[in-house]
This record gives structure tokens, sequence and C-alpha cells, in this order.
């Protein structure tokens, strides 16, 4: 592992406010900086730096951590490649030591080499199988030997051993085998491949790495599409298909598409900055990779019911991005790759640059859904793209559609515009009730949810006490020593704070700070979020020593007696016994 002073030392010259910047847009507010998180779509800043602790946490989705943190889970990474880039950054000398999951990684990026050459290497044997696969990537797909390379096309041959002997020939594993997700292993113990008689698709991050596969039938045989399951390399929230193509182009103007075969149609044609999601619907996290590499995105589903309901959906995640977003409308053709055989390249550049923004979008779906010929139609149709206006539509854009609402219904525009002030005014009202129920839901005890078996809802004073000795000891190291003179680690009743608690003290005996970065190899994934959050909510208080007794007082009152009695010397179990003895004494004597 990398040397805990070397890692200390990356973090102090990477201020997590310097960093976080990079990514988001961030507003100070005195001892703190806010913004929109960039792990969850939100129209509400709930994202929240603080310099003092260098930590984040967002009070949306619970989000936490330090500057190490939060370049693993905006850019994808392991510890040790997120220390090494934090440490190019401040122009330090990379870290020699790499751990194990770095060369697991190193090694499943390998395998998918060596598999993207074994399937090209298959398309193009000489075999009946190996030609139909030929034919359908250039006779029914069209397309060019230049773009078969471009794209690394290939067929996996329907054997279901054929990668895994070429796998093994070349020095890999079964378990490295199976941590690729290329091979299963099934009922009886034997590995077999996923992927038969398809042609494949590399899927290939932005760093130009092969991190995993999508293999299609040549048929319309079920499942038509088989895609790697998530791995160690490969995250599909994170991933987009061809955006390593597309990031090279001198457009800024990205197509975004439904599928694999629909984005290398585009390249074929001409259209050079098509991308897709990567087996799953488009995410925030794809919303914000995408606003580090272009300034547009045109929304090309296809134009079913399916693919309507992804463009509204997608709508929804760039509406806080600040990537310009518009829908392409594809008439006569359920997609663009229909289009552009039965119209032209041309015809289809023409479409892209009629196309629509969300507004418009949104109004016109609206329009369809009424009869405008009947007063029960127009007056609903009013009605709801009023609704549609009053969601972040500026005020001149209010006015323009408030005129072609106006002319499409017969109704005057003052009428519309009186209409639409008073649904701002009713939609701000919302707005701020919203904000304070969200608010009222933030404070400490709030978040703490107690384990059944600890005693429920009555154990909630002594979790939250819990908590609050944590994050004294975070905020205060002096007060280590003496919380740890009165209390375990077990006492506290939430396991993540269990655990905090001794990784501090841990890191106390070693000499080591104590903060995030020390603590964060120390713990589970998931105690670091629940520590930035203790932070967050005690970011303007010091515990006094009589706040840690009276912590420490609650956590006493909720252990039972008997409990307290395995952790006391003999002449303190006495005493201890005596004291349980007159209190039961005491409750048996009651006067009738």
């Amino acid at each position: 592992m990398i040397p805990q002073e070397y890692v200390q030392e990356v973090v102090r010259r990477n201020d997590i406010t310097d960093v976080v910047q990079q990514y988001v847009q961030l507003r100070h507010r005195g001892r703190t900086c806010t913004g929109l998180c960039p792990f969850h779509t939100e129209k509400t800043p709930s994202f929240v730096v603080y310099p003092e602790t260098q930590s984040f946490y967002c009070f949306g989705c619970g989000a936490g951590g330090d500057v190490i943190t939060f370049v693993r889970k905006i850019s994808n990474l392991g510890y040790v490649e997120a220390v090494k880039q934090l440490a190019s950054r401040a122009g330090m000398p990379l870290p020699e030591e790499e751990d194990q999951e770095t060369r697991r990684r190193s090694r499943l990026l390998e395998i998918n080499r060596c598999a993207a050459r074994y399937f090209f290497e298959q398309l193009n044997a000489p075999t009946p199988e190996a030609n139909a696969a030929r034919g359908y990537w250039k006779q029914k797909r069209g397309l060019s030997d230049a773009a078969i390379r471009r794209f690394g096309l290939g067929y996996a041959p329907d054997s279901f051993s054929g990668l895994i002997h070429y796998l093994k020939r070349r020095g890999f594993t079964e378990p490295e085998l199976e941590d690729s997700g290329l091979v299963k292993r099934s009922a009886k113990g034997n590995l077999y491949d996923i992927f038969r008689h398809r042609v494949m698709v590399p899927i290939i991050d932005v760093r130009g790495n092969i991190i995993a596969f999508g293999g299609r039938v040549l048929d319309d045989s079920k499942p038509k599409y088989i895609n790697s399951p998530e791995t160690l390399v490969y995250k599909k929230s994170r991933t987009l298909f061809a955006l390593n193509v597309a990031k090279k182009s001198s457009s800024k103007r990205y197509i975004l598409c439904e599928g694999y075969m629909d984005v290398i149609s585009m390249h074929e044609a001409g259209f050079d900055t098509a991308f897709c999601a990567c087996g799953t619907a488009l995410t925030a996290e794809h919303v914000k990779l995408l606003s580090e590499y272009d300034n547009e995105v045109v929304l090309s589903y296809d134009s079913d019911e399916a693919g309507q309901k992804a463009t509204e959906r997608s709508l929804g995640l760039f509406s806080n991005s600040p990537v310009r977003v518009t829908v392409l409308s594809i008439p006569g053709a359920k997609d663009p790759d229909e289009f552009i055989k039965k119209y032209g390249r041309d015809r289809f550049d023409a479409l892209l640059n009629g196309t629509s923004n969300p507004t418009e979008f949104a109004l016109a779906k609206c329009r369809r859904q009424f009869d405008l010929k009947s007063d029960d139609g127009r007056l609903e149709y009013i009605r709801r793209a009023l609704d549609i206006l009053t969601d972040g539509v500026s005020p001149t854009a209010q006015d323009v559609y408030a005129g072609r609402i106006a002319e499409e219904t017969g109704v005057s525009k003052t009428a519309i515009l009186n209409q639409l002030n008073t649904a701002m005014r009713t939609a701000g009202r919302k707005a701020r009730r919203r904000e304070q129920r969200a608010l009222a839901g933030q404070g400490i005890a709030a978040s703490i949810r107690v384990p059944y078996d600890k005693g429920g809802d009555t154990a909630l004073g002594a979790a939250s006490a819990g908590r609050q000795l944590v994050a004294a000891m975070l905020k205060n190291p002096d007060t280590i020593p003496y919380i740890r003179q009165h209390i375990q680690a077990e006492d506290l009743i939430l396991p993540e704070m269990q655990e905090a608690c001794r990784a501090i003290w841990q890191c106390a005996d070693n000499g080591t700070p104590v903060n995030l970065t020390s603590i964060g190899p120390l713990v589970s994934e998931g105690v670091v979020p629940q520590l930035s959050m203790v932070l967050a909510q005690n970011i303007d208080l010091t515990p006094s020593r009589r706040d840690i007794d009276m912590y420490l007082e609650r956590i006493r009152q909720a252990t039972p007696k008997s409990a307290q009695a395995g952790k006391t010397s003999d002449d303190e179990f006495r005493q201890l016994f005596d004291s349980i003895v007159k209190e039961k004494t005491a409750g048996e004597e009651k006067p009738e």
C-alpha cells in the first residue's frame, strides 16, 4: 500500500474546494461552499464542501468523504489510482507501489484486450459462420472495412470454450476469467463462454481501455443483446459508448442515440459525435461525464413510445446541466439509421439543424393529447401547457410561448399571461414548502436508523450520543483518551460508528492524523459518507467536556446493567451487583 505519510501530503496539496470546482459550480457561503450534486439529479443545491474539515457531503443522496473519495467517485477510479491522479495534479512524484486492486484492474484490462483481438480474428476466419458475421456487418449494416477496424468489431463463434482456451493459453487463471465477466461457471462447476454466435462490439472508455463487450445475434432470436456484467473496470452508469471517438471530433454537438448499432451506423454516415449509454438508461453520472466534453447534445432516440419516454427522462437529467440539449424529430422512420438509408445524409443533417428545445418538445407532446377544436380540450391544454412554462422557463421564453399558445387556442395572450403569473406564484409557494420539509429532515436525529435488535426508537438518544462522540474525536483528537477511558467501541449502538470508533483509536495509536483520509482505508465503504455527515452536522459545534459527559451518560443509561457487569473489575462488579439486588428488592416490596 502507499505510505500514509505520502497520502496525507497528497491531500494537503489538493485543497478539496479547488478539486471539486473542476466539476461543480460552487457558491461560497461563509465557511462552506454549496452547489448541485454531481452524483444525482437535483434542482435545489444540497451538495456542500467544508474547507475546514476538507470534506464534502450531499444532504440529498448521502455521498460524502474527503478529496480522494470525491475523485474516486467522480472518475470511477480505485483508491491507488485516485491518489496517483491527485499526486500528478499536485506535481508530486508518483508512488511506485501498487495495491492488489490496481493489479486486478490491470489484469482485467489485459484480458479484455486479448478478448477483443480474439473476436476480431474470429470475424476474419475462413469459416462459414465468420462469413455470415462479416455479411451482417457489411451487407445488413452497410459498414465499411474501415468502420469495422475503427470500432474493433468482431464475432464470437458458436463455442462454449473457444475464448476460455484462447485466454488460458495466454496465462490467465480461471478466477481472473470469472472476474472479467466474459465467462461463467455452470452448475456442474465448468466454465463456459457467455458470448456465443454473436457479432461483438468492444466498449472502450475515454482513456482508450477496452472495459466490456456487447454481443448481438445475427437474426431476430432472443435475447437480441447480451452485455458484459459490471466489473472492477466497467460501471454502466459511468460509461458512454463511442465517447472515446466523439471527443476527438471538431464538432461539439454530440448526438445521443439509443444503442450501439445506431451509433456505429451514424459514424459510418459521417456523424462522428454519435454516442449512447451502455445497456442501461442515461444516468446523472453520464450527464456529468458528458458535460466535460461537449457544449450541446441532440437527443436522437427512436420515434416509438419507448424512445419518446427515454427522451423525456433524458431531458429531466439534462435540466441542471450546463450542456444545451435539443430534441430530434425523425419523420417517416423509426430511427436515424433507417432515415439516413431512406433519405440520405444531407436530409438527416437538415433535421439536426432544425431540432427543437426541451420546452418545444414538451409543448408539442402536450398539444397532441388534446382536441383543440373543443372548449374542454383547449382549456385543459392551456392548463397543462402553463405547468410546463412554470418549470424553469425564462420570462422571455414564457412570453414567446404564451403568444404561441394564444394563437393555437384563440384565447388572448393577455389572459394566458395572467393565468401564467398565477401559476408561477402557486408553483413558488409549493417549492418553498418542499424546501422547508427537506430542511426539516436534515436534522441530526432524522438521519439515524437504529438496528431493530438494539431497541428500536428507544435507543435513538444513545445512537445520537454515539455519533456526537465520534464527531468530538474527529474535530478534537485531544478528547480521544478521555472518551476511550469511559466506553468501548461496542457500546455505540450504530455498527458504522463502532467501526469508525475503532479506526479513530487505531489512528491515535499509530500516531497518524485523525481525519477522513487516514480513516478511509480502515473502514467499510459506507462508513466514510456517514462520518462526512457527522462532520457536516457538527460543522459549527465544538463539544465541551460537559457535552461529552452528557453523551457518555446517555450511552450508559441505554446499556443494561447486566451487560455492564462484564466490563468491570471485581470490586466494581460487587458494587454493581448490590445495586441491582437493591433495585429488584425495592420493586418487590412495594406497599399494597
